[in-house]
């Protein structure tokens, strides 16, 4: 049976993908379009279940706002989602995205990053043209967009800078800094506290569903991680195991770093960006081993349940409760 929150998702993912393309199909230059518009309007179109623009709306629904209102700030976090992946596909030298060659592979490294600077410049544009939002409303939600913008990039750096210096001297607390910056702000914090503004939330409501999307996203990202070490690569649509490949400091290895007798085996793997197979295969054998696995799936399901708990007494609509605790579910329960 079909999650409520993954049934939201597929009702209204049409309807949105229908106007983010309105953001690429645009009357320019035809070589303007050949190089730019197209291979960015491709590679948004080529998405994923649009969750996070979703969960913008919903919160804005879910304390009695009219979803409408924060269409372009949904939009606002797709875009950024797409300049976040086109950017991290040329840093971390990854070769697939979402089935497809990266753009920078398709089109070269050039291309790519100037349109991840269109969907960049996007962010804030697509706001500031929002006639439907008044400027005090406008302004609060361009603060909410930079912070967010601001809080990833100090996560990439983190995740970029212990790659580069080949930092395996880390704990888990640095770790959940990297993660929570990298990926919680913009995938389930910022997206939540946006829409709850625009929906006319009081300040404690706002802050709270800002946690709420911060704990889940983060539990999101941990199963993500999971994903690539044990789905398949035809499920995942991405290259699998390439989070050894590239060395990726998960919650997972850094816990079986930290706990593995053989940690420095494991260490020597994640530092040659490998991609034999049985290499591949021992370095989730040793994070089995260490409990590793087990323990991230675990700290994932503390973090859903502490975040179920936070919403009890706000007020929110019925269904917007319903589907916010689906939402939860469905992030750490991804069947692949």
């Amino acid at each position: 049976m079909q999650n409520k929150f993954e049934q939201y998702l597929d009702e209204n993912s049409k309807k949105l993908n229908k106007y983010l393309d309105t953001f690429f199909n645009i009357n320019v230059h035809p070589e303007m379009k050949r190089y730019l518009y197209t291979p960015l309007r491709e590679f948004s179109g080529n998405a994923g279940k649009r969750h996070r623009p979703l969960i913008c709306l919903l919160a804005c629904q879910a304390v009695g706002g009219d979803a409408q209102m924060a269409l372009s700030a949904a939009a606002s976090i797709e875009h950024f989602h797409t300049a976040a992946l086109i950017h991290d596909d040329i840093a971390d030298d990854s070769r697939i995205r979402r089935g497809k060659p990266c753009m920078y592979i398709a089109e070269g490294p050039g291309i790519a990053i100037n349109a991840g600077d269109l969907a960049l410049a996007l962010v804030n544009g697509t706001v500031l043209d929002d006639k439907k939002l008044d400027d005090h409303l406008k302004v609060r939600v361009l603060a909410e967009l930079i912070d967010m913008t601001a809080r990833t990039v100090e996560g990439q750096a983190l995740d970029l800078g212990w790659a580069r210096d080949k930092r395996f001297d880390l704990s888990i607390d640095d770790y959940l800094v990297m993660a929570r910056h990298k990926t919680g702000f913009y995938s389930g914090g910022m997206p939540l506290a946006v829409g709850a503004i625009i929906g006319g939330a009081d300040d404690k409501t706002v802050e709270i569903l800002r946690q709420y999307g911060l704990d889940t996203g983060l539990a999101f990202q941990i199963q993500d991680d999971f994903l690539n070490l044990v789905g398949t690569e035809e499920s995942t649509k991405k290259d699998f195991r390439s989070d050894i490949t590239e060395g990726k400091r998960t919650l997972i290895a850094v816990h079986a770093m930290n706990h593995s007798k053989d940690a420095q085996e494991l260490i020597d793997i994640l530092s040659e960006n490998t991609k034999d197979e049985e290499k591949l295969g021992r370095a989730v054998e040793i994070m089995q081993e260490a409990g590793s696995i087990e323990f991230a799936h675990n700290f994932a399901l503390d973090l859903v349940e502490k975040a179920k708990k936070s919403i009890a007494d706000i007020d929110i609509t019925p269904k917007g409760r319903e589907l916010l605790l689906s939402m939860a579910d469905f992030f750490i329960q991804r069947i692949v």
